[in-house]
């Protein structure tokens, strides 16, 4: 790897280093991730998740952690119905054919033991912690405290779980003291009430973490020990620890002889966004950097929100820490470090932080992600990107997300593709509202940067400034063997009342796109993303916004753990919001709604933004159906969605034309 062009560039993060007694090939550690939920109920892994850990062995990463797998056999630990265990030796298979997978590929095998705790107890309608401290979120199960015995138990459970991961091939173990899970709510006084040995003072807090160290070190002397620890909880709403605090959990596992400390941020109950792309990437690498000078003996760990090699390689360089930890950029693109090595990062398909993952998670799903849409579907060939059986010439109708992921996957597959969009440019409509995001507009704005490049370097053809129409199918359909309808959504005017005057009503993917100005006072009809996004961004801008949504709460189309995000914006910038209202009326001097209850109120408006309902730009179809071989139709032109699903019906039928 090292005549490779991005390892000259990048020296220290693909730097060899000696790690204890290992000799690590670089300084990239895969984080666990928590974990997928493709297993079984009773915590045996399946082959659905032996073919995703495959492609994780395969990322080139020097340090690979494996998913966390609760150590009791009553299931008190278990956070998710499909989270794997390890506290009987019936396990192991399994587990030992992941430590192969990764040892064959040159790197470290961790395997992560996750008792939840708090979060904890999925199966049996309780949880365990150290003080009966009430659940802050309603889906946690009530709390019963952890006795002594139970105590001693616990560390018993964790020390044999060890045992049993380095008897199954593995090279060490982390344990995970964050998020809220068993150990941080021993360390977090938030949680730990108690009045003795185990409570009280930042010392006493830490000693159920420094026991289960000392007799995992013990267990498993030769072998390697990392533990996870908050550098911030971000619970101060709650009581929590302050940052001071933390780092003073931390001097303690290191002064306990852990061969690494890999930092995190938030608990799942924190009131503040940690990972999400309201996060500027490098905004927490000051407290990696803190671990550092505390504990410069210590190997450091580190990767919140920070996806970006680069960014990590001048890090290591100036000290800040020792290993880039990498999990959600590696579930985006597991082939993040290859490329990276090979000078390609514009290549990559970049984590943008939509959340998607966690939010099936946290809904007990398998998790997937946005960006990649073979996650989790590496065990099944239909998901597989294969030459194909018969070369075709496909057309595909729109650059959106749905159409270039199709034309991307298709041209690996040896199709010749044409594109056709009536712009002058890829993207879509994601170009408007990527520029109209309050978060951090050059991660939606990459997902463009990508499918341009990849249009270039695979030598996809665009024909921009192109409307396709019957007259020009007519003339060109019998060049191809199939057709791709992609041509998105837009909204759906014709249901909403007709306006009094010309020019008040204007579609949302107009102001977004930047065809139409907006006036200064505004009335958005829709209190999804999209709506919400604009008026958001409009609000920011100065213009004076209301928002009318039919439903009973707004974000209904958002993802679920980033809905609380468009509700602190929309109070934060004091956006009035109408729920449960419809349009009766627009005119030149605004909009009359009317709630339901023979209550109509009348809203003064410049201009009327209709962000809902959205309705696919299906014409073409009927107009290909009796003219072409093949026709199929993708993403939100098929059924407005979003992103994510515009993204994997553009990749499942290029895999399938």
């Amino acid at each position: 790897m090292s005549e490779l062009p991005g390892v000259t560039k990048l020296p220290h993060l693909f730097e060899s280093a000696q790690w204890g007694r290992f000799h690590v090939k670089n300084r990239i550690k895969y984080g666990a991730c928590c974990v997928s939920n493709y297993n079984t109920r009773d915590g045996f892994i399946t082959e659905r998740e032996v073919a995703r850990t495959r492609v994780i062995a395969g990322t080139g990463c020097g340090i690979i952690t494996n998913q966390g797998a609760y150590p009791d056999p009553l299931g008190e630990g278990k956070a998710y119905f499909r989270q794997v265990a390890l506290f009987d030796d019936k396990f192991l298979p399994q587990f030992e054919r992941i430590a192969r997978f990764i040892h064959d590929e040159g790197g470290i095998a961790i395997q992560q033991i996750l008792h939840a705790g708090r979060y904890g107890g999925i199966d049996l309608g309780y949880c365990v912690q150290p003080s009966v401290v009430p659940q802050t979120l309603p889906h946690f199960r009530p709390p019963r405290e952890l006795s002594k015995d139970q105590i001693r138990e616990s560390i018993r459970q964790h020390a044999e779980a060890a045992k049993r991961a380095v008897k199954a091939g593995f090279d060490g173990v982390e344990l995970t003291s964050f998020m809220g899970y068993l150990l941080a709510s021993f360390n977090s006084k938030f949680t730990n009430r108690r009045t003795d040995e185990y409570g009280g003072s930042v010392e006493n807090r830490g000693r159920f973490m420094r026991e289960i160290i000392d007799t995992i070190k013990q267990a498993i002397p030769d072998h390697a020990l990392i533990v996870r620890l908050n550098g911030t909880e971000l619970m101060d709403k709650w009581g929590g620890n302050d940052e001071d605090e933390c780092f003073a959990l931390m001097e303690q596992a290191g002064q306990c002889g852990v061969d690494m400390i890999s930092v995190t941020v938030g608990w799942q109950e924190a009131p503040e966004s940690s990972i999400g792309r309201d996060i500027p990437p490098g905004h927490w690498n000051y407290l990696a950097a803190r671990a550092k000078r505390l504990l410069p003996d210590v190997s450091i760990a580190f990767g919140v929100r920070l996806p970006n090699p680069i960014m990590a390689n001048a890090c290591i360089a100036e000290g800040e820490f020792d290993f880039w930890e990498v999990c959600r950029p590696l579930l985006a693109d597991p082939e993040l470090v290859h490329k990276a090595a090979q000078d390609r990062l514009d290549e990559v398909k970049r984590c943008i932080g939509s959340l998607n993952c966690l939010s099936r998670l946290f809904r007990d799903l398998p998790y997937t992600c946005t960006m990649n849409p073979a996650l989790g579907h590496e065990v099944e060939p239909e998901y597989q990107v294969e030459p194909a059986a018969v070369r075709k010439k496909v057309m595909i109708i729109g650059a959106g997300p749905a159409g270039m992921e199709c034309a991307i996957t298709a041209k690996h597959r040896g199709h010749d593709v044409v594109v056709f969009e009536r712009s002058d440019r890829i993207g879509g409509s994601l170009i408007g509202y990527a520029a109209h995001d309050l978060a951090h507009k050059e991660d939606l704005a990459s997902i463009v940067s990508y499918y341009e490049t990849m249009a270039k370097k695979l030598g996809i053809e665009v024909r921009f400034n192109t409307e396709v129409n019957p007259k020009l199918m007519r003339s060109i359909l019998h060049e191809f063997d199939a057709a791709v309808v992609a041509a998105g959504a837009r909204a759906d005017c014709a249901v909403l009342p007709e306006p009094d005057a010309p020019g008040v009503l204007v579609a949302a993917e107009d102001i977004a796109l930047g065809r139409v100005p907006p006036a200064h006072k505004l009335v958005v009809i829709g209190g999804g993303k999209i709506g919400l996004t604009l008026a958001e961004s409009l609000k920011s801008a100065g213009h004076d916004v209301v928002v009318i949504e039919g439903g009973r709460r707004i974000a209904g189309d958002v993802m679920p753990s980033w809905k609380w995000r468009h509700a602190a914006w929309m109070e934060e910038l004091e956006i009035p919001v109408l729920t449960m209202s419809r349009v009766v009326r627009i005119g030149a001097d605004g909009v009359t709604i009317s709630n339901g209850k023979d209550k109509e109120q009348h809203l003064p408006a410049e201009m009327v933004i209709a962000a809902s309902p959205s309705r696919g730009n299906q014409e073409l179809v009927g107009e290909l159906e009796w003219s072409i071989d093949e026709l199929h139709v993708c993403g939100d032109c098929a059924v407005p969605r979003g992103l994510t699903q515009a993204i994997h019906d553009g990749y499942r039928l290029g895999c399938r034309l």
